[in-house]
């Protein structure tokens, strides 16, 4: 183990002895953690040249420090931090620094849900990102090298506050020939991931009090980082045709509303696309009632049922209207390279907030995906991935109706990574999940997706992190756990003390469930 120059300041004008000083600076790094069981530390000569003091001082503290079970020597040399918990003793008896502030923090926000991979052997069915099985990493790794074998020096001593012009310009073009979107370099902003994209609009939008409309059910990350620039949140109902504008009128007639965020292409999470009257009247409405629309189109190049719907932004109201991706979906998701194009006047703010908060980008990275993009790499890999998630997707809605029947109710998504799905009111979900989790299979109900975090009938069913085989396995492991879970629910129902002396026949029992289920549907 390295042995790191210890951080020792001994002072030789305190009446304190300096032997005394060092055990006690070294005791306190004990207890604060900044030196652990384990850790080694440095020789006596060592220590002693380093602090410019006699050895002997350091033999005397480091005697201490034994005599106190706090360090030991190890058979074949070296002096190592020990595990055990000292007993108190004068070297505990100086008050230690405290280790929770005594400042007042700002009011929290709530965590979202942390997706991980599952156990091994398990399968998730929740995990709505790319398969990085698919990723090209060969092709990145050789755009790397030639990205710094070409630029050298100057490429990692560079860094524009925007990024790398050349990812900026090969964006430009994608974003113009495939979304419509009238973008140039100079107006496009490549940002570390996408939360920091709406992180640097909020901030440039908004203030404390606005009103934001967000979608009922959506993005959780997002949600959090609007609240964190101050805005007041109202949420707006959905439909198969996404965001319902009507319900947005009302709201305008009402409040003074600063923004509205929404994910039209493929609503997040129900997969929604937004109907393009729909479109054509929130820009309309954001024009006439000045307020900003931030379009986040997080996925937009899988669509599987002909041509994607362009965005707000390549339509006529996009002088109101921001717009943000990401390359995380596009790539891999620890290539989380997302982007911001906006209009002149507010793209100059959000350079100036850039330029405060963050002014270096990731230059290396940019320019290597630069690569990608001029070589092709990234069209023929979205193409690949296009086919490949069509083909999943036929997949696990071919699994889902074949296994699970009525359970689930759900139409085939046009586009997107997964599938929103309505669990039927007969069925406990959350027992549902707990079997799942006993067979080996991972879902979730729609609880973290809704705005008012409530128990949700719904589900979205990720079908691109996992392949055809696995996509299979996972519905036939939610099946048994179904049969588990309905069998388990009977049980319980049957050990119930009897309410009447009179016999139950089995239909009646399965009714009293689902009549139950369908009112608390109807309450939420």
């Amino acid at each position: 183990m390295r042995r790191w120059e210890l951080s020792v300041a001994l002072d030789p004008e305190r009446e304190q002895p300096l032997f005394l000083q060092l055990a006690n600076a070294v005791a306190d790094d004990i207890r604060c953690g900044r030196l652990k069981a384990g850790d080694a530390l440095p020789g006596s000569r060592e220590l002693a040249e380093l602090l410019g003091v006699n050895r002997n001082t350091i033999v005397a503290g480091y005697g201490e420090l034994a005599a106190e079970g706090l360090i030991g020597a190890r058979v074949g040399g070296g002096t190592f931090v020990l595990p055990t918990t000292p007993r108190r003793s004068s070297l505990c008896a100086i008050p230690a620094t405290p280790e929770t502030p005594t400042f007042t923090l700002a009011r929290p926000l709530p965590m979202p849900v942390q997706r991980r991979p599952p156990p091994p052997g398990g399968l998730t069915l929740a995990l709505s990102m790319p398969d990085a099985r698919l990723f090209p990493a060969q092709a990145l790794a050789r755009a790397f090298h030639r990205a710094i074998g070409q630029r050298g020096r100057s490429l990692v001593a560079y860094a524009d506050l925007c990024g790398h012009l050349r990812l900026r310009s090969e964006l430009a073009t994608m974003l113009t020939r495939s979304r419509g979107l009238a973008v140039t370099p100079d107006n496009l902003m490549i940002t570390r991931s996408i939360e920091q994209a709406i992180d640097l609009v909020a901030r440039t939008l908004l203030s404390p009090g606005d009103v934001v409309a967000v979608e009922a059910f959506g993005y959780p990350p997002a949600w959090n980082v609007l609240k964190l620039a101050g805005a007041r949140l109202v949420p707006l109902p959905l439909d198969s045709e996404g965001l319902d504008v009507d319900a947005l009128e009302v709201l305008l007639s009402r409040e003074s509303v600063r923004a509205v965020f929404l994910t039209p292409h493929h609503q997040f999470p129900t997969t929604a696309v937004m109907s393009r009257n729909r479109r054509v009247r929130l820009a309309e409405l954001a024009l006439q009632h000045r307020f900003a629309i931030i379009e986040d189109d997080y996925d937009h190049e899988f669509h599987y049922a002909g041509k994607p719907v362009l965005p707000i932004a390549a339509g006529s109201g996009r002088a109101n209207v921001v717009y943000i991706g990401s390359l995380a979906n596009l790539l891999a998701p620890g290539i989380s390279t997302g982007f911001i194009a906006a209009p002149p006047a507010v793209f100059e703010r959000l350079r100036s907030l850039r330029a405060a908060s963050d002014a270096r980008s990731d230059v290396a990275m940019e320019c290597a995906i630069a690569e990608l993009f001029a070589d092709g790499e990234v069209l023929r890999h979205t193409r690949r991935m296009r086919r490949t998630f069509a083909a999943r997707r036929d997949v696990l809605v071919a699994m889902l109706t074949h296994h699970l029947g009525t359970a689930l109710t759900f139409r085939v998504p046009d586009g997107g990574m997964a599938l929103w799905a309505r669990v039927d009111d007969s069925i406990d979900l959350p027992a549902w999940e707990r079997a799942g989790e006993r067979e080996g299979v991972f879902f979730h109900n729609a609880r973290p997706y809704d705005f008012g975090q409530r128990e949700q009938p719904f589900m979205r069913l990720a079908f691109s992190y996992l392949d055809e085989a696995e996509l299979g396995e996972a519905v036939r492991r939610m099946a048994r756990a179904l049969t588990r879970a309905r069998t388990s629910q009977l049980t319980t129902i049957a050990r119930a003390p009897a309410r009447r002396t009179a016999p139950v026949d089995s239909v009646e029992v399965e009714a009293q469930p689902r009549r139950a289920a369908a009112q608390r549907a109807r309450r939420i």
